[in-house]
């Protein structure tokens, strides 16, 4: 989508930390929907077995997400997302 823009991510074993930018003209729903439209259909391409897992469904990702606006904390925000990966790196790992 022109104008969106990813400015930090943070991948974890179940869920991600994103932060976005994303002009007024689009919605947070419309942009969420498409990246985890586009990214599951790469994912259900390159790991075909996931057909068997769900069963011929077109699901991968949870429908629900989080969203937040940033406004004066931006780099404080940024710094929480960095910092998600030393916290979270002892939990425990999903094996695929």
């Amino acid at each position: 989508m022109p104008g969106v823009e990813i400015i930090e991510q943070n991948i974890q074993v179940d869920h991600i930390h994103t932060i976005m930018i994303i002009p007024p003209k689009y919605s947070v729903s419309s942009v969420i929907g498409r990246l985890k439209g586009q990214s599951a259909s790469k994912v259900r391409k390159k790991f075909k077995w996931l057909k068997k897992v769900y069963w011929n469904e077109n699901v991968l990702w949870s429908p629900g997400y989080f969203d937040s606006t940033i406004g004066l904390n931006e780099e404080e925000i940024i710094k929480y997302v960095k910092w998600q990966q030393s916290q979270d790196s002892g939990q425990a790992k999903l094996d695929l």
